[in-house]
């Protein structure tokens, strides 16, 4: 019997690396009120009253704090969602993220 040749080829594992990381901060001004960056922290960020609490004092007190670290999409759509919520409130807020 003759063997039958594929025209198959196998494909090579490639490395596979875990996507980068963002640091998501928030950042102080003199505008947005206490109680809407709670608000933000609750609503896109998912914190904890207690916890939204305590970062948007650390953010008065220090100027920015660190929100949380995630993966790119969703730190980019976590900060337009929230940037778009300030302006809509007519407040300055501002997000920035950086890799981590």
């Amino acid at each position: 019997m003759a063997k039958q040749q594929s025209s198959v080829r196998e494909r090579q594992r490639t490395d596979l690396r875990e996507p980068k990381r963002y640091k998501v901060y928030i950042h102080n001004d003199d505008f947005t009120t206490m109680e809407f960056v709670v608000k933000i922290l609750i609503e896109v960020f998912f914190k904890s009253p207690e916890e939204a609490e305590t970062l948007m004092l650390q953010v008065h007190h220090s100027d920015k704090a660190l929100v949380g670290v995630y993966s790119y999409d969703i730190a980019v759509s976590k900060v337009r969602r929230a940037t778009q919520m300030a302006r809509d409130a007519g407040f300055p807020l501002r997000l920035t993220y950086l890799p981590d």
